[in-house]
Parts: C-alpha cells; sequence; structure tokens
C-alpha cells in the first residue's frame, strides 16, 4: 500500500516545536527531534524494522501498538508505565488487560540492547512504535521528538480516571482531554485512530439491549439499523470475551479516513465515537475529515505530536529500563 510522506517545512516544524512549549510537560524541553543519532543512530531504524517485520505476520499488531500508546500516555504521561508487569500495576487493571502489542515493544528493546545498552526508554520505543504502526498501515511518515525517561512506578488505580470510557459524553470526554492538554479538535483527530483496531463485545455492549426472546436489539438511535443488525451477529447474547469487532468495518487495516466517513454513515462502533458526528460542537469537522484525507493526515501529525508528550519525565524523575517489564533494582 502506498504511503504519504509527510515532508514537514521549516516554518511548520517550528509550528509544531511551539506546540510543545504552548502545551508545556514537566520536561518536555527534554525532548529533540534525532535525540539518539549520537548515542545510538539505528534506534529508529531498529523499532521500525521490528513493528514491520510484526505486523507483515499479523496485521492487527498496528492497531495494538497505538491502542497501546495511548493507555500509555493518557495514565501518568508517556513514560512506558503501561509495560511494567506485576500486581495492581496499570496492566493488571481491567481497561488494559486487553491491550495487546508488548512482545514487539520487547522484542525492539532486546535488540537496542545488544547495540546500544541502557541508552533507550522504553517510552521512546514505544512512542516510536505507534508512529511507525501509523506508517505501516497507510498513514503518514511523520516525525516525533525522542528523549523520553521510564518512570519507575505503575498503579491500577489511577487507570480508570484517565481513559476515556466508551460511553462518555462529549463534555466527559472534553473535560479529560482537556486535563492532559488536548483540545477540542484533538480530541476529533485523535479519535481517527479508530480507523484501525478491533475491541471486544463488552465495549458496546451497552448500546443493545435483551428482548424478551434473548436477542439484542439496539437501544441507541444514532447507530444504523443494517450496522447495528450485524454487530448483534457477532456479537450475540452470551458471545465469549475472546470475540472482537473491527473499528472499522469497511477498511479494517488501513490507516485511513474512512473512520470519518463512518460516522457520516452512522456506522461509530462505541457511543464516544457516534457523539463525535451527532454533536454541533464536532459535526462540521467530522464532515471536514470525512472528505479530505490529506487534512486528516496533516492534523493527525499535530495532535499526535502533542499526545506522544503528555507529562513526559525528566532525568530527575525516570530512567532507562533494561527490560520493558521491569523497573530497574
Amino acid at each position: 500500500m502506498e504511503t504519504k510522506l509527510l515532508v514537514f517545512s521549516p516554518k511548520l516544524l517550528i509550528l509544531l516545536l511551539f506546540s510543545l512549549s504552548a502545551f508545556p510537560s514537566p520536561s518536555s524541553s527534554s525532548l529533540a527531534f534525532n535525540f539518539y543519532g549520537a548515542s545510538c543512530p539505528s534506534a529508529e531504524f531498529i523499532v521500525k524494522n521490528t513493528v514491520r517485520s510484526a505486523s507483515s505476520f499479523d496485521p492487527t499488531i498496528p492497531g495494538k501498538l497505538l491502542r497501546l500508546l495511548f493507555h500509555d500516555c493518557m495514565v501518568e504521561g508517556c513514560d512506558a508505565s503501561v509495560l511494567l508487569q506485576g500486581n495492581d500495576t496499570e496492566r493488571s487493571d481491567p481497561a488494559n488487560t486487553s491491550l495487546g502489542g508488548f512482545s514487539v515493544i520487547n522484542s525492539a528493546k532486546r535488540v537496542l540492547e545488544i547495540f546500544c545498552p541502557e541508552t533507550v526508554s522504553c517510552a521512546d520505543v514505544l512512542a516510536l512504535a505507534a508512529r511507525d504502526a501509523v506508517e505501516i498501515a497507510g498513514g503518514p511518515a511523520i516525525q516525533i521528538p525522542t528523549g523520553r525517561r521510564d518512570g519507575r512506578a505503575s498503579v491500577a488505580s489511577v487507570v480508570r480516571f484517565n481513559i476515556i470510557d466508551t460511553s462518555f459524553t462529549m463534555d466527559e470526554m472534553m473535560k479529560l482531554f482537556s486535563s492532559k492538554g488536548l483540545s477540542l479538535d484533538d480530541l476529533v483527530i485523535l479519535s481517527g485512530a479508530h480507523t484501525i483496531g478491533a475491541s471486544h463485545c463488552s465495549a458496546f455492549s451497552d448500546r443493545f439491549e435483551a428482548d424478551s426472546k434473548g436477542k439484542l436489539t439496539p437501544i441507541d438511535s444514532s447507530i444504523e439499523k443494517a450496522y447495528a443488525n450485524e454487530l448483534t451477529k457477532k456479537c450475540p447474547l452470551g458471545v465469549s470475551s475472546s470475540v472482537t469487532v473491527n473499528n472499522d468495518p469497511e477498511t479494517s487495516f488501513l490507516f485511513d479516513n474512512q473512520y470519518y466517513r463512518n460516522l457520516m454513515a452512522h456506522k461509530g462502533l462505541f457511543q464516544s465515537d457516534s457523539v463525535l458526528f451527532t454533536d454541533k460542537r464536532t459535526k462540521k469537522m467530522v464532515e471536514n475529515l470525512a472528505n479530505d484525507q490529506n487534512l486528516f493526515f496533516e492534523r493527525w501529525a499535530q495532535s499526535f505530536l502533542k499526545l506522544t508528550t503528555i507529562e513526559v519525565k525528566s532525568d530527575g524523575e525516570g530512567e532507562i529500563r533494561r527490560s520493558c517489564e521491569v523497573a530497574n533494582g
């Protein structure tokens, strides 16, 4: 598939760098483009090669990596805390038990530890892997700064307060995004990540109810009837908890602007998707993005940059883990 390379002009690069300072994290100043240029020149190549190899065997990998990054950055910032294993860690919270892509991050880190020991953070590996996943799935090739440090702690109790639930209202989503330095526009743009990936039936079961015969029927009028029927066939009452449905029913493994066209056709999988088109505050942007993929890609580059710089750890706050699943002893 053909990917679109976004070549930033000096003026646009200045604008993107300004966005880092406009919404500063405690250590956003520690980030830099080509941060590992001297200490580990092959770092970004190693990560991209690992993601590309894994994706060639499993086309669901890009969606998993992108979701993994969201769940990391929205909870205690982009510090790879979601990768830490153990009791009562973020990873153990029910909202995170369905996350995937860990093996790809661990594989890239193992190679990096061979060529550049104790140099590249797991937080950077995750951010780069998610960026590359988008490109490999057909999305834009973009630049992001590196230099993140890994968090030393991971606590399950903070997860639910920082992750968007699929049943959230627009106001609830706006409040959470605002607390992370993200705007309403960022909410609409970053929701476009649902153009790839899959979700378990339980994630949208609240949009249906069982009738007297045990058949699921939609209770949400914002979902198109034929699409609703398709979902109930894939996710009947009593379906296995392991069953998943593609977020985008049209181009499931392609990072494109089909997500927004789906919303206009009332085929948003979640309530939190559908509300982007039914709410007058975001409807026009959905229409613009549905009609212009280049616009989506350009705006994605800007919003993704902001996402990956949320509450970045500074030298004093973080470390460079030797293993992404365990804090240094």
